[in-house]
């Protein structure tokens, strides 16, 4: 029986197991099937509080996993594939063994959603990025294409602006989920060119290490060119980790968990942390702030259930 299990191993999972090791509560920690989470793909991390010459991501989430294990938190590889989460203790299969905890926090995080082409996967943290506040100062007067057709894709077009040269945005319809008015900010933007009914097929240079340009295709005609890019960021939305917990926690139309207040879920026990709950900040300092709100929360709820 654990008094705490956290699920995922990326900043919010780290921090809350550094807060609940501290609080002498044996946290176990089971890393998910993303170890380190976004920042274990995440290259030079400059944005996080502490390090003035920046510090690569997967250090970073290393050296949290390592503070939390020595204030007394166990880590195991894994994921959960299954949750019963209808009483307490609650129940997790996990790699074909079930697990009972008293509390369960969730930091499962969302992962990106990515074109699903062999060159793009070899790139990513090298050029390929998921995240324009993370790495678009990295890109300060270059090339960059932005590949999208909602609300997210426009912001991170428009965000972008401020350090690229040009920022062109690819979209494989002539018609945009995004909503007018965010539409119409990039569309009269002057540093903005919009390219529909377009998909991209290749990224170049896998081979060298780092982007050099796009072969992009009109779904349309069929025709093929190929186009020079320094950056490529992929907006076509992330998918929360929360299929184990679906018709067991209220969660909305995407999946991600919908917060009672502070860290709580609709099941009581168990607490959320990071990006399977934040879908509008999604940086490192918010999940990890996120991970210490929800460590306190399980803190309170032992004592106050007498554990």
């Amino acid at each position: 029986m654990r008094n705490v299990i956290i699920l995922g191993s990326g900043c919010a999972g780290n921090t809350a197991a550094i807060y609940a090791a501290r609080a002498n509560l044996k946290p176990l920690v089971i890393s998910g099937h993303e170890p380190g989470g976004q920042l274990s793909i995440t290259s030079l991390v400059e944005n996080f509080p502490g390090f003035p010459e920046g510090i690569d991501g997967p250090v970073l989430v290393e050296r949290m996993k390592q503070q939390a294990e020595h204030f007394g938190a166990e880590y195991i590889a894994g994921s959960v594939t299954e949750a019963d989460l209808s009483r307490r203790p609650f129940r997790l299969h996990v790699e074909g063994e079930w697990m009972e905890t008293r509390t369960l926090i969730i930091a499962t995080g969302a992962s990106a959603r990515w074109l699903g082409i062999e060159s793009e996967q070899k790139l990513i943290g090298k050029g390929v990025s998921s995240c324009a506040t993370c790495d678009g100062f990295f890109f300060r007067d270059k090339r960059i294409m932005v590949v999208g057709g909602g609300d997210t894709a426009m912001e991170e077009a428009l965000f972008l602006t401020r350090f690229g040269r040009d920022v062109a945005l690819v979209h494989r319809r002539d018609q945009f989920r995004a909503s007018r008015i965010m539409l119409d900010r990039v569309l009269e933007h002057p540093k903005i060119e919009v390219i529909t009914n377009t998909v991209v097929d290749k990224v170049f240079d896998a081979d060298k290490g780092f982007v050099s340009g796009v072969r992009l295709r009109n779904v349309a005609t069929g025709e093929v060119t190929d186009r020079d890019v320094d950056g490529l960021f992929i907006a076509i939305g992330h998918i929360p980790n929360t299929k184990p917990f679906a018709g067991q926690l209220d969660l909305d139309g995407d999946g991600y968990i919908l917060s009672k207040g502070g860290a709580r879920t609709s099941a009581e026990g168990v607490f959320h942390a990071g990006d399977v709950q934040d879908r509008t900040y999604r940086q490192a300092i918010t999940a990890a702030g996120a991970g210490c709100m929800a460590a306190i929360e399980v803190e309170r709820f032992l004592e106050h259930h007498g554990y």
